[in-house]
């Protein structure tokens, strides 16, 4: 039995994708979450930016005695989970490696596409790691900029003419490559889906990143005996470093909770 909590970080409310996930499997554990709203999104600045950023990040969740800690950010899994990992002092898991394997096993005419902030695409990490799995399958990446600021302010309906238009435009090289999965590589994407869904067709799967690596997180700390065990719902804090009001009521509406009271803004140093 271990009572300590699993914390969760990402650039805003898209990590908000993994702990609803992690929720449904494990109602009964703690969890912290750091959404760094006010620097969000990640996905433009510098690798050497956002690895600061990730390590500020880091350090928070580190700081309230967590037991395991998700990287619920693309770009920070893309470009920093090697250098946060190995001093985290907990096991530590990004959102890259479990939904290649989802994405790898699903498709079946070998062709993937991935979408992304710049800094993911950039990075190519998911040709990487599906390569390892499968070399012969194709990866046909597209980054997608405006995707995170659109699910931010709560632009995600697919009757939305502006979404469409954008989502279209983005998809574009994806539609045309015949790809038959996509990896949602940002967890904000998620808040997405429907417009994407709508552009892309039924014939195409959608992996989610946040909530395939929460479904890995769940079987790993299983099988490490790190579960609490409790029969007590968990408890769940949400720290922010921008104002509260506008987080408190995407994630009420995103969660189907209210939030209200369990949120927190805070500073990074």
């Amino acid at each position: 039995m271990n009572l300590c909590p699993i914390g969760v970080f990402d650039s805003g409310l898209g990590g908000l994708t993994a702990v609803k996930r992690l929720i449904e499997l494990l109602p009964n554990e703690d969890i912290v979450y750091l959404g760094d709203t006010g620097r969000v999104p990640y996905g433009s600045r510098s690798r050497e930016t956002i690895i600061r950023y990730a390590r500020q990040d880091a350090a928070f969740l580190i700081s309230h005695g967590i037991k395991a800690m998700i990287v619920a950010c693309n770009t920070v899994s893309s470009a920093a989970l090697d250098l946060i990992a190995p001093g985290a002092g907990v096991p530590t898991f990004g959102v890259v490696e479990p939904p290649s394997e989802r994405a790898a096993a699903l498709t079946k005419n070998g062709r993937v596409g991935v979408i992304g902030t710049a800094a993911t695409v950039r990075s190519g990490a998911y040709e990487r790691a599906i390569a390892r799995i499968n070399p012969a399958i194709e990866v046909i990446s597209a980054a997608c900029p405006l995707f995170v600021p659109l699910a931010e302010s709560g632009r995600t309906d697919a009757e939305d003419a502006a979404v469409i238009a954008i989502a279209r435009d983005y998809l574009e090289p994806i539609i045309a490559s015949g790809a038959d999965t996509l990896i949602l590589g940002c967890t904000h994407y998620p808040l997405l889906r429907d417009a994407i869904s709508s552009v892309l067709g039924e014939g195409v799967a959608l992996v989610d990143s946040g909530a395939t690596t929460a479904d890995y997180v769940a079987v790993r700390l299983r099988e490490m005996g790190l579960l609490n065990g409790s029969d007590t719902p968990g408890e769940r804090r949400y720290f922010v470093t921008d104002i509260i009001d506008g987080f408190e009521t995407q994630a009420s509406r995103f969660l189907e909770a209210d939030v209200s009271g369990s949120v927190r803004q805070i500073t990074l140093e």
